[in-house]
């Protein structure tokens, strides 16, 4: 039956937007109004004054920060709280902070001095042509209104009014409002302006919150707090003052999709293995403990990616020994024996780490960056490896290299782990007895020569995502190439298809910790190419364990096996929708 306190006191409109994040969310508005951020623009003020002025702003903005970044990590995980760190690296950005500076100096208040030089950052980054690069400037957006609210004394708007179960209404949701959404009250989210790569959208759907955005101003102006939503975004629409007939569907709709959630559940103890005995597992990829909770709930196997970098971003120093033995510890306590795969630090210049003073890079994806990094300092290095190993009595750990591009450097790294076990043995510390060594497989040259890596490595994990943008020289962010980001590629298939090849001929496994892993139309070419192991964010593992046991693998090998004779990617996924018509993309 339709809720009372939802029945219609007007005629239904549906509005239209973009679908940002799937599922039905019915409810009241909450509308979430922007603060006056509004002030004087004085000239002739004292410089020194005014920074003093400044610098409290900043030093409040700077512990805000700290708190919301950690309650996103509690809540979205380490994806979501990088977004913090890359805040708390702008405050602290050479250029921003020259030009407040410069307009301190010719005599403008603190609030002027901020307000204009971040617009004339935000206006660089809404010129952009990429539309993902363009979102970002909410980020600056989000970032000024946090320094102006502590120079002006208003605080920003909170969600901390809202009690009882609603939909939220806003222009936007900063990064700071998502990161303060509760799934346990808010039944969907609606903005005014956003697209599919806005944080608004980005966060819904990692809380699983139905969400449409973009649906214009002018349409959301005449709600007030109260009004009766039914929010679609599955199909982009808001319905406002929804009639029993709506309400009716909607409520289906929910029953639906909750019915789906508890087969899928269903699952949970299940091994991953397809219908003809194939053992495939089914990993999840985190970026710290606290995600540990939400993979063993999903049905996590094991961990096949722990990205260790969040360690090191969004700070003024370096994580010490004791620190990530505590973080690595925690996560293989945690997983209770199941495999956990670390990742040694994956970071370069397009990842800021102030502590390293790494120089500007023009390319930083072809750069100095991870195995290059660290090989070149083993004092970071070392410190890592002396926690993994101190932790690896604590699980099973393996360890695994990132963006390894000769044998040599593969060689130089498991050269500097074994030593590190060396240093520990001789101070009496335990180390686990076997602790497997393997490696990223995201460059095309390691795909080219995996038997002889195959020699020395004890396992490969496919970094789908690099891998592809290597192979293609595209990079998917980028609109103008993005067309060319092809995971069907036969070329990256026949990549893929040499790392399985080349594993196989020393007893090698390999897994796939990209992208690729959570994607339904590519998990049988993947399987039928000899991949063992799939891991993939948590929410795509129920699904796609479901696809592994209906799946054939004997079957999955013969359409891999067509699909590298094929020549566009289109041609691919033509044959694995005709081989398995009921499989759609998924954003998982």
């Amino acid at each position: 039956m339709p809720d009372p306190a939802l029945t219609p006191a007007a005629a239904p409109v549906t509005l239209s937007g973009v679908a940002a994040s799937p599922g039905t969310g019915i409810g009241p508005a909450f509308i979430l109004s922007a603060p006056d951020l509004s002030f004087e623009t004085l000239t002739g003020q004292d410089p020194a004054a005014e920074r003093v002025r400044l610098d409290a702003a900043l030093a409040g903005s700077r512990t805000d920060l700290h708190g919301v970044r950690e309650g996103a990590r509690a809540r979205l995980g380490d994806d979501a709280a990088a977004i913090f760190d890359a805040h708390l690296l702008l405050l602290d950005d050479p250029e921003l902070g020259a030009a407040i500076q410069e307009s301190l100096t010719g005599g403008a208040n603190a609030e002027a001095a901020v307000h204009g030089a971040f617009e004339a950052f935000i206006g660089m980054f809404e010129s952009l042509d990429d539309p993902y690069l363009r979102e970002r400037a909410a980020d600056l957006r989000d970032l000024r209104a946090r320094v102006l609210s502590h120079l002006l004394g208003r605080p920003l708007a909170s969600l901390a009014e809202l009690r009882e179960p609603a939909i939220v209404v806003a222009h936007d949701l900063t990064p700071s409002d998502t990161a303060g959404l509760d799934p346990a009250l808010v039944r969907g989210v609606v903005t005014a302006v956003g697209g599919r790569t806005s944080h608004s959208a980005i966060m819904a759907r990692g809380l699983g919150l139905p969400a449409v955005v973009g649906v214009g101003e002018a349409a959301l102006a005449g709600l007030t707090r109260g009004t009766p939503l039914i929010v679609s975004g599955d199909a982009g629409t808001v319905t406002v003052h929804p009639d029993a007939a709506a309400l009716n569907a909607a409520q289906a709709a929910q029953a639906a999709a909750h019915a789906e959630h508890a087969r899928l559940d269903a699952l949970k103890g299940q091994e991953g293995r397809t219908a003809d005995g194939l053992r495939v597992e089914l990993a999840a990829n985190i970026g710290s403990p606290t995600e540990v909770p939400g993979a063993l709930n999903a049905g996590a196997e094991g961990v096949g990616l722990y990205r260790t970098e969040f360690l090191f971003l969004g700070r003024d120093d370096l994580p010490g020994e004791d620190e990530q033995y505590r973080a690595y510890r925690a996560v293989l306590e945690g997983m209770a024996g199941r495999p956990v795969i670390i990742r040694t630090l994956d970071i370069g210049g397009d990842k800021a780490l102030p502590a390293l003073g790494l120089p500007h890079e023009e390319n930083p994806f072809l750069g100095f960056r991870a195995i290059r990094l660290c090989l070149a300092r083993p004092d970071l290095f070392r410190v890592q490896l002396r926690a993994l190993l101190r932790a690896s009595v604590h699980g099973q750990l393996h360890v695994m290299f990132p963006m390894i591009a000769t044998v040599q450097e593969f060689l130089d790294a498991r050269a500097h782990l074994d030593a590190a076990r060396a240093e520990l043995t001789a101070e009496g510390v335990p180390v686990a007895a076997d602790i497997p060594v393997g490696m990223m497989v995201e460059i095309p040259a390691a795909a080219a020569l995996s038997e002889q890596f195959a020699r020395h490595a004890d396992f490969f994990s496919v970094g789908s995502n690099d891998l592809i943008g290597y192979a293609m020289a595209a990079d998917r962010m980028n609109e103008r190439v993005a067309n060319l980001y092809q995971p069907l590629n036969p070329a990256v298939l026949t990549l893929i298809a040499l790392t399985c090849q080349g594993a196989a001929r020393h007893g090698r496994w390999v897994g796939v910790c990209g992208e690729m892993a959570g994607d339904p139309l590519a998990l049988p070419l993947l399987v039928g190419l000899g991949v063992t192991e799939l891991s993939m964010s948590s929410p795509a593992l129920l699904p796609r364990r479901e696809q592994v046991l209906n799946l054939n693998a004997a079957q999955a090998r013969e359409l891999a096996a067509h699909a590298l004779t094929l020549s566009h990617a289109a041609e691919v996924e033509a044959a694995v929708r005709a081989a398995y018509p009921h499989l759609t993309p998924t954003d998982a």
